[in-house]
């Protein structure tokens, strides 16, 4: 037999097919992504800064929300994703309807809904917000990244500081031309 046979195509794809299904993981987001909090977000920063991390990412999110949905099912659920950003950033998740209390930078308690409403401006979701470790924004996203991807970019736009000279927008059209 040579190796253009049916027979050795099929052997391949028996072989492949499985290997490539094994290799593509998901992790639960929830487990693998956002940290674990009490809401206490000065704790938090300072927990931050003592892990050497580069700040705090909230991701605002409401239940009902079809593209937050598909943020945690296709890039928050990414392995390389989850690792690139936990090695970065304190990971919270905040329900903009949300009636647990939560302590802001500031030291103020109010309910999560009114820290995304009042204190972030969130009026749509999701919405990404990074803190520095000085309490302060210092970038903003809302919506759903294309893909994974694009996600990374966002990571990269803050890590490497490229928010001080240009808006996400121009990083990306930057990534894609090269």
């Amino acid at each position: 037999m040579n190796a253009w046979h049916p027979i050795y195509w099929f052997m391949l794809f028996l072989w492949v097919v499985p290997t490539a299904v094994a290799s593509t993981q998901i992790r639960d987001p929830y487990q693998y992504f956002f940290e674990t909090t009490f809401g206490d977000f000065p704790e938090e920063l300072a927990r931050a800064k003592s892990e050497g991390k580069q700040g705090i990412m909230f991701f605002f999110e409401l239940d009902e929300c079809p593209f937050c949905h598909r943020m945690k099912d296709t890039v928050l659920n990414q392995p390389v994703v989850q690792d690139y950003f936990r090695k970065h950033f304190l990971l919270f998740s905040v329900d903009v309807e949300g009636q647990t209390e939560v302590v802001n930078f500031a030291g103020k308690t109010l309910l999560e809904k009114n820290f995304a409403e009042k204190e972030n401006r969130v009026r749509a979701t999701p919405v990404f917000v990074f803190f520095g470790l000085d309490g302060k924004p210092i970038a903003r996203y809302t919506g759903a990244t294309s893909g994974v991807e694009e996600f990374l970019w966002l990571g990269e736009y803050v890590v490497d500081g490229h928010y001080k000279k240009q808006s996400f927008i121009q990083y990306k059209r930057a990534k894609r031309a090269r």
